[in-house]
C-alpha cells in the first residue's frame, strides 16, 4: 500500500510572490549604468561569472548580488567607475530589499483551503532576514506550521527539513517554480514535486531536461490549480 499524502512543502520566492522579476528590473539599470564601459551581454556575463565566483561565500539573496554587482563594476571599468554610480547601484539593490511583497492570484486562498487538510511546511533558501522579512510582510506565515530557511536546496537539506518535521517523505509533496532547486532533490529522495514555471528562470536554476517521465513528478501552470491536483495524488497514494 502506498502512504498517504499528510504534508506539504512550498517553496516562497516565484512561487508564493514575485521575486526574480525584481532582479530583472535590476540587471536591466545595471547594463545601462555601464553601457559606456560595456555591451549588454558582456555586463551580463562577467556578473554573473562573478556571483558564481561568490556565491560560496556570499550565498543566496540580494546583498550577496549587490557585493557581486560593486565588484563587477569596479573589474568592467578597471577601477574607473565612480563613487557615485557604485551609490546608485546600493541604492537600487535596498530598494530590492525595501520593496513591497507581492503575492501571486489566489495564494492565499489556496494555502487557506489546503491548510485545513495537511500540514504546511515553507521550505525556501537565501539571506536569513530577507526571507524572514518576505514571510512577516507576506501574511501568509500563519497557514505554515513550520518554516525554514536553509543556505542551498539538495536532498540533503529537505532530508534534515523533514527529519525535524518527523515527515516521511513517501508522505511530502514539494511546490516550487524551479525543478533545480524545489523538485528534483525531493524526487530523488522518494518525495513527489510538483512544478509551477515562473516566466523568468535564473540561469543558477536551469536544468537541461524535466522529468516528465517520473511517476512522482507533475506541473501546472498556475497555483490556482494546486488544490485539484492535491485531491487527485492524495486520492492515488492511499490506493
Amino acid at each position: 500500500m502506498k502512504s498517504p499524502i499528510t504534508t506539504i512543502g512550498f517553496d516562497a520566492d516565484d512561487t508564493l510572490w514575485h521575486n526574480e522579476n525584481l532582479f530583472e528590473d535590476h540587471h536591466s539599470k545595471y547594463c545601462q549604468l555601464l553601457s559606456e564601459y560595456h555591451d549588454a551581454e558582456t555586463v551580463e556575463k562577467v556578473l554573473y561569472e562573478t556571483e558564481m565566483r561568490n556565491l560560496e561565500l556570499f550565498g543566496y539573496g540580494i546583498k550577496g548580488f549587490t557585493l557581486s554587482c560593486i565588484e563587477t563594476a569596479i573589474h568592467l571599468t578597471q577601477g574607473e567607475i565612480k563613487s557615485e554610480e557604485i551609490q546608485r547601484i546600493i541604492d537600487h539593490c535596498r530598494h530590492m530589499l525595501s520593496h513591497p511583497v507581492e503575492l501571486f492570484d489566489d495564494v492565499e486562498e489556496v494555502l487557506r483551503n489546503l491548510s485545513s487538510k495537511f500540514q504546511l511546511i515553507l521550505i525556501t533558501k537565501g539571506d536569513l532576514r530577507d526571507q524572514e522579512r518576505k514571510i512577516a510582510k507576506s501574511g501568509l506565515a500563519a497557514y505554515f506550521d513550520h518554516a525554514e530557511v536553509v543556505s542551498e536546496k539538495t536532498a540533503e537539506s529537505y532530508a534534515r527539513v523533514l527529519g525535524r518535521t518527523r515527515v516521511p517523505v513517501k508522505q511530502f509533496v514539494m511546490i516550487g517554480n524551479s525543478l533545480k532547486s524545489d523538485i528534483l532533490p525531493v524526487l530523488n529522495l522518494g518525495g513527489h514535486g510538483i512544478h509551477i514555471p515562473y516566466r523568468i528562470t535564473w540561469e543558477h536554476e536551469r536544468v537541461d531536461s524535466t522529468p516528465h517521465e517520473h511517476d512522482n513528478f507533475y506541473q501546472i501552470e498556475s497555483i490556482s490549480q494546486l488544490p485539484d491536483l492535491i485531491d487527485i495524488i492524495a486520492v492515488d497514494s492511499i490506493i
